[in-house]
């Protein structure tokens, strides 16, 4: 059986814009994720849900419709060294987090992963976050594929109301 490779070139200058940076990691002030929770804009940012030790935010560079990412409080960078209390919530928000766009957004499968370090694939390594990417039958095309393009077709506006409604209900 040939193995199949698979290539996202639009991911290219995303995880390497910052390359030099590799070894700097940024001070908590200097973090994205710890900025945005602080400031509670919730809409803005487009943070869905707040719990006790983590919180559901939608990704600003989605692969799908409905990308979202479960983060800790904690600036930490590395899942090992999360207290068990707050790496449990994290799954159990995750779990609640399927049921949420699995009803919301009528996804059909997901992939749920976390890239620790930069080698890792981490556009942001220095805040440990979980993504969940919803899926459906035949989504990706030629546009993204030949085109270097990725099409969302629904407004983030109205898919961050659906899911917000929706963790209420479930939450």
């Amino acid at each position: 059986m040939e193995r199949k490779i698979l290539y996202a070139p639009w991911r290219h200058e995303y995880v390497n814009r910052n390359r030099e940076n590799d070894v700097k990691m940024p001070i908590k002030n200097d973090c994205i994720f710890c900025h945005q929770v602080a400031l509670a804009e919730d809409d803005k940012f487009f943070i869905i849900k707040r719990f006790k030790t983590c919180f559901v935010m939608m990704n600003k560079y989605p692969y799908n419709i409905g990308h979202l990412m479960v983060l800790p409080y904690d600036h930490i960078s590395d899942l090992r060294e999360l207290k068990s209390e707050i790496r449990a919530e994290l799954f159990d928000i995750a779990a609640l987090t399927l049921t949420a766009v699995e009803k919301a957004l009528k996804a059909k499968g997901f992939n749920l992963g976390i890239n620790m370090g930069v080698a890792g694939g981490g556009g942001i390594p220095s805040h440990l976050h979980l993504h969940i990417l919803p899926r459906w039958f035949g989504d990706t095309n030629f546009l993204e594929t030949i085109g270097e393009i990725k099409m969302l077709s629904s407004d983030i506006q109205i898919v961050y109301q659906m899911l917000k409604d929706e963790f209420k209900k479930l939450a």
